[in-house]
């Protein structure tokens, strides 16, 4: 759900039935192995192939812990908690917002946020959705994301392409078809978030560049703080995770940037930005 920043889109649809209940069961994680709910074909993120970040960062958890790591394979649609995590049939999301009311959360493990992606030719320097250099540009969005209010707050939904929000990443790739279609220039700029774009800009070495969309006073949020979900009423499973984490805290930062992943500090400034930059 974009996982993380897509999924606060998500949360009012997906309801929060259950948690009185869930909170009343005993806790009952297996200690066998660390069962993993995760999306099958969602690069940079995960597949069933382990070669996501958030596949990685498992690999790190499960060894810390001294457990195996399997998974247990659900596209990222309208249901995913309740068919993989709520149904008991794995333990962990790797990546869902800090404050996700569908799950309990670890820690934080990264912060980041929406950018502006445009080819590098074009010299595009907005970072504002309000600078007059987007008056007459086309511009590609993800449906009901975070920056649709801005968009709209600018008067820019008339030169708005949109990509579909929900859907079976097995089929289909929107925030890819955004990428290619400014290469192909049928669009100028794109929005997506920041994991999304950095990744692709850094492995696909393309002719693009990103930089974080700025946020105005009393308009959406586009940062967001990307914890792990674990299943209300797990309190001693989320303190074990918590230590996991923060012991190999410095490796997770280094293998979120091998996959340039752009991040920003606690104030919300870059620490680090996408390959283009």
């Amino acid at each position: 759900m974009i996982r993380a920043a897509l999924s606060a889109g998500l949360i009012g649809l997906l309801g929060l039935a259950g948690t009185a209940t869930a909170q009343s069961v005993v806790e009952l994680v297996s200690r066998t192995e660390l069962k993993v709910c995760a999306d099958p074909n969602d690069l940079p993120f995960s597949n069933d192939k382990r070669e996501g970040f958030e596949n990685k960062i498992a690999e790190i958890l499960g060894k810390e812990l001294g457990l195996p790591v399997s998974y247990v394979w659900f596209p990222q649609v309208v249901g995913f908690v309740r068919n993989t995590l709520r149904a008991r049939q794995c333990d962990l999301v790797m990546g869902t917002v800090s404050g996700d009311g569908l799950m309990d959360n670890t820690d934080a493990y990264y912060h980041s946020g929406y950018m502006i992606v445009s080819r590098t030719a074009d010299g595009i320097g907005a970072t504002g959705l309000g600078d007059p250099a987007l008056a007459d540009k086309r511009i590609g969005l993800i449906a009901a994301t975070p920056p649709t209010d801005l968009l709209l707050r600018h008067g820019l939904m008339p030169h708005v392409t949109s990509y579909a929000l929900a859907v079976d990443t097995r089929y289909d790739s929107p925030a890819r078809a955004m990428i290619q279609d400014i290469l192909d220039r049928k669009i100028d700029v794109g929005l997506l978030w920041g994991p999304i774009a950095g990744y692709y800009l850094k492995h696909e070495a393309l002719p693009l560049k990103a930089a974080f969309l700025d946020s105005e006073p009393d308009s959406t949020r586009l940062d967001f703080r990307i914890a792990m979900g674990v299943r209300p009423g797990e309190p001693e499973w989320r303190r074990r995770i918590n230590g996991a984490l923060e012991k190999h805290r410095a490796e997770v930062t280094d293998l979120l940037g091998s996959y340039g992943v752009p991040l920003l500090d606690e104030q919300g400034h870059p620490v680090t930005a996408a390959a283009g930059q």
